[in-house]
């Protein structure tokens, strides 16, 4: 298929070089998408279905027999050999059951070691006499050592997992989804699958994937193209915003009292106020003079049009572009009773005149979004009186800087400041609106940025997806309902995934006694994966003052880890990673920085528990778990950074510590299978 479109001549079907360069660029992506991938196999399944798809049960058709893969794939005459696992006559693949069998006689899984076909497996799904059984090279698939970056799971789907993958472009979907559920991988199916479904509607509208982070976004940027979808661009709610129009350089770091105040949804209000006072009701006419003649539009005619303006909420920008237009229509609306016979260039050309400018200027002038920013957050009186009624004294006072900034270029702006400019920039001119987006570890975004998230896909649909008890910032939200309200979803269905595939029966459960002190009432992941001995917890005696035998065994930890395949991270509290890393450098164990690629040679990251989230590791080393609650500003918001330093384990979990365990941890949690 490669060669074919390598072969292609275009010089006879192009009518100039601008379409040339147009279909030499599709070309280009199209041998690009159809890249060779070494170990990953065309095809992992196989159905047998007793019919013709598609035919009456009545016809007595023969049946037929297809081949799925992560694409299509077709022979030298054109006809398939391997189905698109997103095609509909695929679904069944993953629907398929013995008390369903959907038509389906037989499912073949292959297994592969190294890209090369080691073993397959059968199910006779409509043969009433052989057990349902589970599938061990399914679990074999799911527990295949991890090294590099994330992989797509299109051989191991549940039917769960594949309806929310298949739901409809139309409507928006939240999926609260524990560790190790797969939520993030259904997430980047969904685009797979939208991509497939809707693909010259998401070519004009396009597709986002947003992330917590960028170690986050290099660990899963390989599965789109994987799928052969090259176009999906990725980014960070902070790249998001930064991108917009006249945003600015963050270079400060807020409090985390200043940070929740700048990040609630009150604040909306705020700066749609402060927008808004920058209208002023006329109280002067207009007197526009063309030639020899003088046209006047009394103050009151001026503001019946400004206030017909203000009623209809369009945006400021809009509004002010829309102003001079309505004066110079008045004026021609005199100039007709008066005999003439003006076209649109004289209404053109009136909304130019300098008076019309003059009056739009002092009744309707432009917002700079950043400057009005600066004003509210070093002008104690001017936010004083548009926060009034929203916000308290001690709120507001939170709000303003210490030392005013003398311009735009010398204020510390922080990441929360650069939201409310999108906010302020939303309000005065719309944002572009995208076909979908897929909005990953949803549950630590503030209320404001919800609304910049909501902002990108408000004429289009939406995929969240996250962990209410993994919310591991102050303003981590209380509820999807509440959330999806900010990001202007409230009618979008919240799918649950309680099965877990990822993280050890074991591991899971000793985690879960987190779960009543930092989400109560919050459904405990069901693991499917019994592993014994998979979890261990070490103590060590160690002196706040003298933690040389803490390191040495966390070390110890991770030579003994390095014995297994795959791969291995050293989680712990952001304030211990310089120690430990000096401790790795001594004993001469090479270690990566989150975001670096692992490879057969080098299979041990060094992860500050602050970026573990959305990460995984076959095992996974946890250093002094007290240290990690210690490392953040409350108990709650401390204990759900540990229940997410302890479930990124796919294979095992070793637990180190010198100080006591968190008291939660002590005591086994009701709901636990241990």
């Amino acid at each position: 298929m490669r060669e074919d479109v390598q072969a292609l001549d275009i010089r006879d079907v192009t009518a100039n070089w601008v379409n040339a360069a147009v279909l030499e660029s599709q070309i280009e992506d199209r041998i690009k998408a159809l890249a060779d991938l070494s170990h990953t196999p065309l095809f992992f399944g196989r159905l047998d279905y007793l019919q013709a798809v598609g035919a009456d049960e009545a016809e007595g058709a023969e049946g037929e027999r297809f081949y799925i893969g992560r694409r299509h794939v077709h022979d030298a005459d054109g006809d398939p050999m391997v189905i698109d696992w997103r095609a509909p006559v695929s679904q069944p693949f993953y629907q398929a059951s013995k008390k369903n069998p959907l038509d389906v006689g037989l499912r073949r899984r292959f297994g592969y070691t190294a890209g090369e076909l080691t073993a397959y497996e059968d199910e006779h799904l409509s043969d009433p006499t052989e057990t349902a059984r589970s599938s061990k090279l399914l679990q074999a698939e799911i527990e295949r050592p991890r090294v590099g970056p994330m992989r797509d799971i299109v051989a191991t789907i549940q039917p769960e997992q594949d309806e929310i993958v298949r739901s409809g472009l139309g409507g928006s979907v939240c999926v609260q989804g524990g560790p190790g559920t797969g939520k993030t991988a259904v997430g980047l199916h969904r685009v797979a699958y939208l991509l497939y479904a809707h693909r010259d509607r998401l070519a004009r509208t396009g597709t986002l994937v947003i992330g917590p982070n960028a170690s986050f976004l290099h660990y899963i940027e390989q599965v789109l193209p994987a799928l052969g979808e090259l176009e999906v661009k990725q980014a960070t709610v902070d790249e998001l915003v930064a991108s917009a129009p006249g945003q600015v350089r963050v270079r400060g770091v807020d409090s985390a009292a200043t940070a929740v105040v700048k990040g609630d949804a009150r604040m909306a209000q705020v700066l749609r106020r402060a927008v808004r006072s920058h209208v002023t009701l006329p109280t002067e006419p207009v007197m526009v003079v063309r030639g020899s003649r003088r046209w006047r539009v009394p103050a009151y005619e001026l503001e019946e049009l400004v206030r017909e303006l203000l009623d209809r909420d369009i945006r400021y920008g809009a509004a002010h572009d829309a102003l001079p237009q309505r004066i110079a229509h008045a004026v021609l609306v005199q100039m007709e009773r008066s005999g003439e016979a003006p076209d649109d260039r004289v209404q053109d050309a009136v909304a130019r005149n300098p008076a019309v400018k003059a009056a739009v200027k002092a009744v309707w002038p432009a917002v700079d979004p950043a400057k009005l920013v600066l004003r509210l957050l070093s002008d104690a009186g001017f936010l004083a009186e548009h926060a009034e009624g929203l916000l308290t004294a001690e709120e507001q006072k939170a709000l303003l800087w210490e030392k005013p900034p003398r311009s735009l270029k010398t204020a510390k702006w922080s990441s929360a400041d650069a939201v409310l400019i999108d906010e302020t920039n939303d309000l005065v001119s719309r944002t572009h609106s995208l076909g979908h987006v897929v909005l990953d570890e949803a549950q630590d975004l503030s209320p404001m940025q919800y609304r910049a998230v909501g902002r990108r896909c408000s004429t289009g649909s939406a995929t969240v997806l996250g962990d209410l008890a993994q919310g591991t910032t102050p303003w981590a939200t209380a509820s999807w309902a509440e959330a999806l309200t900010h990001l202007g979803k409230p009618d979008a269905v919240v799918e649950e995934l309680t099965a877990g595939f990822r993280v050890p029966r074991e591991v899971i459960a000793y985690a879960s006694r987190l779960l009543p002190a930092i989400s109560p009432g919050l459904t405990e992941v069901a693991s499917v994966r019994e592993s014994p001995g998979s979890l261990e917890v070490r103590a060590v005696e160690a002196s706040a003052l003298n933690t040389d035998a803490l390191n040495a065994a966390v070390v110890a930890a991770c030579v003994e880890s390095l014995r297994h395949e795959g791969s291995i991270g050293l989680i712990a509290a952001d304030a211990r990673i310089p120690a430990l890393a000096a401790a790795l450098s001594a004993a001469d164990l090479p270690y990566l920085a989150p975001g670096e690629e692992t490879t057969a040679a080098s299979r041990l990251t060094l992860v500050p528990a602050s970026l573990a989230k959305g990460l995984e590791y076959d095992y996974v080393v946890l250093d002094e778990p007290s240290a990690v609650v210690a490392g953040e500003p409350d108990d709650r918001t401390g204990l759900r950074r540990l229940y997410v330093a302890l479930t990124r384990a796919v294979s095992g979990l070793i637990v180190v510590h010198g100080s006591p365990l968190p008291d939660e941890l002590d005591t086994p949690w009701a709901g636990s299978a241990g």
